[in-house]
């Protein structure tokens, strides 16, 4: 019922800012003021505990909560077949009935050719639930000054092979800027990151400080057969040995401490192929964990212009890397546990903070609805500007 909208969370209030079914022709800016007539300030207040973040900095909830508010509330009320929404826009308060759909023939036909795997979705890594890429690249303009990449997650699914094809043609076109667009990016493989890294560097660099972990044993208590069915558990069995050694030989103690392999802690160069105009990169409260690894590793370095508002993640590292899921005794959730101290190469801040940005701009829910982008275009009108003092 719920997830065919987007939403946008602003203090304790939600609202609907997307509607692309026109799902009773519900208004995007639509503020949602109760469900079946508890109001929604209440389920924020509470989810709002529910959410971790890195440090002091606080940009990082209201991004988050708008994606998986809805998963909390089905978490606790389950799956129900309708929902009274009460809301107000422009000041007209309206009463709407949802009902839970069934997909029809021709819904489930699409999702199935959607999941068809052809090698541009491979090298983009599609996203089928969205029917979107995760990774995008393109010019802005039509001399291919300006090359702009957006990536939505670091999966490293073919992400080598996306920034060996999208540099060559960069360098090819001779392009003067780039854009990388992490807004609303949750993170993930630092493999992926420190090749990215390996296109924006002019020298060989180091991206990470070499990741401590508690004992020589943390990276066996990530729950190996975690969630298998009784195939797989069969399967793990078999495989388990080779697991159990390579996380074993995984660890090295130095000065009395115990750290974990990582080649994103050795000395790496730069590619043949590596950027070496202007840089802008855009980021948000959304930005976090490996985003913020790499923002806070290129803002250290010197490399880019970072527009746009404080990283969700913080500034001098996080504790991720992997997980190990403890099961509480009373409630028997399974409590997610990072094990991994993950830091940027960097010289730390110690601020507790996210990773600041050169310029900041926010971005407002009219500027989402209106499909106004304020902080991308302070990053034109700022090249604009350079271009026209070049030619002079």
């Amino acid at each position: 019922m719920f997830s065919r909208f987007e939403y946008y969370v602003k203090d304790d209030r939600l609202f609907i800012i997307g509607n692309k079914d026109s799902i009773q022709d519900i208004k995007p800016g639509t503020e949602i003021i109760t469900i079946d007539q508890v109001p929604v300030s209440d389920y924020i207040r509470r989810y709002e505990k529910l959410i971790s973040s890195d440090g002091f900095n606080t940009t990082f909830q209201p991004y988050y909560l708008k994606d998986v508010f809805f998963n909390y509330y089905v978490a606790e009320k389950g799956f129900e077949d309708k929902a009274t929404l009460e809301t107000v826009y422009n000041g007209e308060k309206k009463t709407y009935q949802l009902t839970r759909e069934s997909k029809s023939e021709n819904d489930l036909k699409q999702d199935k050719e959607n999941k068809k795997r052809t090698q541009e979705k491979k090298v983009n890594d599609y996203i089928a639930f969205n029917n979107s890429y995760n990774r995008n690249f393109k010019f802005l303009d039509q001399d291919s000054t300006i090359a702009y990449i957006k990536v939505k997650s670091f999966s490293s699914d073919y992400s080598a092979r996306f920034y060996k094809e999208t540099f060559k043609k960069i360098k090819n076109a001779q392009s003067s800027y780039l854009i990388i667009d992490i807004r609303n990016n949750y993170g993930g493989s630092l493999e992926e990151i420190n090749n990215l890294y390996s296109y924006l560097s002019p020298k060989p660099y180091t991206l990470i400080k070499p990741s401590q972990v508690i004992s020589k044993s943390s990276p066996l208590k990530t729950n190996y057969f975690r969630k298998s069915n009784p195939l797989q558990y069969i399967l793990r069995t078999f495989t388990y040995p080779t697991f159990f050694f390579a996380q074993t030989f995984s660890t090295y103690k130095k000065d009395g401490k115990f750290y974990y392999k990582n080649r994103s802690d050795r000395e790496s160069k730069p590619k043949k192929d590596a950027f070496n105009g202007k840089v802008y990169v855009l980021i948000n409260g959304g930005s976090f964990s490996a985003s913020s690894i790499i923002t806070a590793k290129l803002k250290n370095d010197k490399r880019v212009v970072l527009v746009g508002e404080e990283t969700g993640g913080a500034n001098d590292g996080t504790v991720a890397g992997f997980y190990s899921y403890q099961t509480l005794p009373n409630s028997k959730i399974d409590l997610p546990v990072g094990v991994l101290l993950v830091q940027p190469n960097i010289t730390f801040t110690h601020t507790k903070k996210g990773v600041v940005p050169d310029v900041t701009i926010t971005e407002t829910m009219q500027d989402i609805i209106d499909k106004k982008d304020p902080q991308m275009d302070w990053v034109m009108k700022a090249i604009k500007k350079e271009e026209t003092a070049n030619q002079k």
